[in-house]
């Protein structure tokens, strides 16, 4: 290698450690901005929601920097009186839990079956499962309103739940099965040889070793019953309602009343993020072992 090449690399070394240097550090500026900028609906939603209606309607929310005497709690007071508001949180509780743990629960023993049982068919019913995922959810009102309203569970709350666990099972199975296929079969052939069986091997073994896509799965599907509105106000009624119908008719209501649609959508808001926030370390652990696997 001659003088100039030699050069010509230390150079090429030196930028490319300055480059990697400012890089990193123009990266994470920028990925910052990008959450400031991702969170900024949410911090304006909030600054309405402790803001008056006169001064909601005279100005916008950046408006507090100037003028923090118009920060108050009253329109969250009014949102506690509102019975339509707090029952249908309480109601979009008593949908999404019970809807997120049963997708869970079923798609996590599905996808163990799939992915390390052997019955006939098998195949073909995972490839029938995967065909699932297809089918768009607009598709099956009409059908499944008829059905629940002939087995008498039609506008209730256990209509709403088997819904969204009918369509979040595919893709629960699809994602689980394959997290579950990747686990060395040499590790679950060595539980076997110590006396465990196909439930003491899913509990003790698969479980434990799929947390991390378990999690991701569980914030996937928390997230999607939570922000629903089009199944919830079809299948479910007045009493039964989540607060995304609640608001939705408050609008339709009374048109004006942002004092309480204020607080109502941020509360509605800020309880998916706190989720995300709560259980993004298992997220991330789980969207990281997919791409790696």
């Amino acid at each position: 290698m001659s003088a100039d090449d030699g050069a010509v690399k230390a150079k090429r070394s030196l930028a490319a450690r300055t480059a990697a240097r400012t890089g990193g550090g123009a990266m994470r500026v920028f990925l910052v901005l990008v959450g400031l900028f991702w969170l900024m609906p949410t911090v304006g939603l909030l600054l309405s929601s402790l803001r008056g209606a006169a001064d909601i309607g005279e100005s916008g929310w950046w408006q507090v920097f100037t003028a923090p005497a118009e920060l108050t709690t009253e329109n969250y007071a009014r949102l506690l009186e509102n019975e339509a508001i707090t029952d249908s949180l309480f109601s979009t509780v008593l949908i999404t839990v019970p809807a997120t743990v049963l997708v869970v629960v079923i798609g996590a023993l599905a996808g163990y079956a799939f992915a390390w049982m052997d019955f006939p068919g098998r195949d073909w019913w995972f490839m029938a499962v995967v065909g699932l995922l297809v089918v768009p959810v607009q598709v099956a009102l009409v059908p499944v309103s008829k059905l629940f309203g002939t087995i008498g569970i039609f506008e209730t709350t256990i209509g709403v739940i088997l819904f969204h666990v009918a369509f979040g099972l595919p893709f629960a199975i699809f994602l689980l099965r394959n997290f579950f296929a990747e686990i060395p079969r040499e590790l679950l052939e060595a539980a076997r040889l110590d006396g465990a069986g196909e439930i003491r091997l899913f509990t003790r073994v698969v479980m434990p070793l799929g947390g991390p896509a378990i999690a991701s799965l569980g914030i996937f599907q928390f997230l999607w019953v939570w922000n629903d509105m089009l199944v919830a106000l079809i299948f479910a009624d007045s009493e039964s309602a989540p607060i995304t119908v609640a608001l939705q008719r408050q609008v339709r209501q009374f048109g004006n009343n942002i004092d309480v649609l204020a607080p109502g959508a941020f509360v509605s808001m800020v309880i998916p993020l706190a989720v995300f926030f709560a259980f993004q370390r298992q997220f991330v652990s789980g969207v990281m072992a997919g791409a790696v696997k």
